[in-house]
Order: C-alpha cells, then structure tokens, then sequence
C-alpha cells in the first residue's frame, strides 16, 4: 500500500510540475534544442551594429544584444550557450528573422506600426530623425536645394520610403538611387555620384566623423521624419522570448549601467583612430530609459 502511496505522489507531482523543456515554446524551445542563439549584425551602423579593425561585429545594439543573451543563458541554465553571428542588411534583415535564421537582429533598425506586423521588438534603445548629409559645397540647405538632383539612400530601409514620398508629394524631381548598404550610400556623396544621402542622423554623424575630412560635410536641419525609434528585432508571436529581451533591457537602461553604455559608444573615442560621434544623449531617450517601452508611435517619445 505504501509503494502505491509513493508511485502515486510521483506521478502527481511530475503531472502538476512538467518539465522546463515541456514548457518551453518558439524561439527559447530552439534555443534550448540547438544550445545555440543567432545574433544579426549590421556590417556599417556605426556606432550600433558594425565590424571593427579585426572584423569583429562591434556597437551599442550588439552590447545591448549581449545583455539579451545572458539573459536567455540564465533562464535556459544553460552557461555554456553557443552565440552565432550572422550578418544582415536592411533588405535581408526582416526576412532572416522572420524565417528562423537569425533570432536577434542587433543594430539600427526603426520599429514601426508597419513592421510590427511581420516583427516585433523589445525597449527602444535610441530615437532619431531621418536628415540628410551632403558636402557644405553643394549648398543644400533645404528640401527644395534637392529639386530635380541626385539623392541617394539604403535600400529597404524606412528613409528611403520617406524621400520617395516627398519626392512624388512635393514634385521635386529628385533622381533617388537605392544602394545596398549605408556604406555605399556615403561613398556615392564622397565620389560626387548624389549630392546628398537620406538617412537617420546619428548614423550620418558616425559617417561624417569617420570621413577623410569631416569639415566637408554638413547634415541638414530639416528632416524628413518625427522622432523614430530603434530596437531589437525579433520574432512575433513569441511572449515568452520577448518578456526576456523586454526584462533585460529594461534592467540595463533604468541602470547606471545603461548610460555609462551609452556614453561608452556616442561620448568617446569608439577606435584607435579616435573617432568620437560627440552626440550626448537627447532628454527624450532619458525619459524612455527611466521608463522603457516598445511602442512604435513617435508621440510616445515627444520630449
């Protein structure tokens, strides 16, 4: 009588509490079955996803990434996790997550209403607006300076959607190119083949700061966007993985910690060359890092 006591309180018990592999769902399951996580990287996005002077993927979003990963090790136990990298660009990057290949996307993508509907993201970690860089000698001062001239910017990304929509809003002729990464975008207004490149200013500002002569170069005043914000990109429909990356990166930014990063890759020389973006961090990223969220409405970030 007492075996059938003991086998029926351990079947009890294995019932009411099931294992962790058991439990497990999406992209934590994966994770836990291959001992291994996919980081995505960007090859140019300075200072948030790039490759350094040892072709190491490097930056702000890839220490935020890390983070993520430490994260994930905790809550799988599993120590001794195997972090792959994969590389991205803006055309590729979606898909790539959307198809299971890469499971963070770590580097400065803008999280809107339209891409939340493929995607989903976790605690914006900076707010831009989409400006234009151009030579100081082209003299582009406003949006009209760019009528009937070239302009250039990455293809698939959300500033080159703004640009083509004023461009057809405004009638102003603008031949717009679509290169394949923000590298070569910069390098056709280096080589005088645009005579200015749409993207989002503190990408522009890592650009200029790493040029031949930073002094040549001037970004717009004006924009083409309100604040938009960057986060990590992952997987829909996937709670259990996004209430890890959302837990994580909440604990870092209302941190010390969170802004000692910041001003680790915006504040100070980031190379051996020295270069240094200079750009301290705005009051409205304060306010989102005291009180994280992944909301992908700009009025969420009015400052």
């Amino acid at each position: 009588m007492m075996f059938k006591i003991l086998v029926a309180g351990c079947v009890a018990a294995l019932l009411a509490t099931p294992s962790q592999a058991q439990d497990l769902t999406g992209t934590l399951k994966k994770i836990k079955e291959t001992g291994a996580i996919t980081v995505g990287y960007r090859e140019s996005s300075v200072p948030f996803s790039y490759l350094d002077d040892n072709q190491k993927p490097v930056g702000f979003a890839m220490d935020i990434c890390a983070k993520i990963v430490d994260a994930v090790k905790t809550e799988l136990n599993l120590p001794k996790l195997e972090v792959k990298y994969n590389p991205v660009t803006s055309a590729t990057r979606i898909p790539l997550i959307a198809n299971g290949t890469v499971d963070l996307e770590c580097g400065s993508t803008t999280n809107n209403a339209a891409r939340e509907k493929q995607v989903a993201f976790t605690n914006t970690h900076f707010l831009t607006a989409t400006r234009f860089v151009s030579k100081k000698a082209s003299g582009i001062k406003t949006l009209d300076d760019l009528k009937s001239k070239t302009a250039v910017s990455t293809s698939g990304t959300t500033n080159i959607k703004q640009l083509n929509d004023v461009n057809t809003e405004k009638k102003l002729g603008i031949n717009i190119i679509p290169a394949k990464d923000h590298a070569e975008a910069f390098l056709m207004v280096e080589t005088d083949r645009a005579v200015a490149f749409a993207m989002d200013d503190i990408l522009l500002a890592g650009f200029v700061a790493g040029s031949r002569d930073p002094s040549a170069y001037v970004i717009s005043e004006f924009t083409l966007s309100k604040a938009e914000p960057y986060g990590i990109m992952m997987r829909r429909d996937d709670p259990a993985f996004k209430a890890v990356a959302d837990k994580a990166t909440a604990a870092l930014y209302k941190s010390p910690e969170g802004q000692a990063l910041y001003d680790k890759w915006f504040t100070k020389p980031i190379n051996k060359a020295g270069l240094n973006l200079n750009f301290p961090i705005p009051s409205s990223l304060k306010k989102e890092f005291a009180s994280p969220s992944d909301s992908p409405d700009p009025a969420a970030y009015a400052d």
